[in-house]
C-alpha cells in the first residue's frame, strides 16, 4: 500500500513539473535569432575581441613579461 502511495506522489510531482513547463512562454526561433543579432550589433563596439583593447595594460590575454633577477 505504501508503494502505491509513493508511486502516486511521484506521478503527481511529474504532472506538476509538466504543467509548469507547459506554462512557460515560448517564442519562435526566428524571433529569438533576430533579437540575438540585434543585441550583438548594438554591443559590438564594446567587445574587446572585435575592436581590441584601449591599451596593452588592460589586455588580460597579453604575454606576461618574465621576471629578471639582478
Amino acid at each position: 500500500m505504501e508503494m502505491v502511495f509513493s508511486n502516486l506522489q511521484h506521478q503527481r510531482g511529474i504532472t506538476e513539473q509538466l504543467r509548469r513547463e507547459a506554462a512557460i512562454k515560448r517564442m519562435p526561433i526566428s524571433q529569438a535569432v533576430k533579437d540575438i543579432i540585434k543585441y550583438i550589433q548594438e554591443h559590438e563596439q564594446d567587445d574587446c575581441l572585435l575592436v581590441g583593447f584601449s591599451s596593452q595594460r588592460v589586455n588580460p590575454f597579453r604575454e606576461k613579461t618574465p621576471c629578471s633577477l639582478l
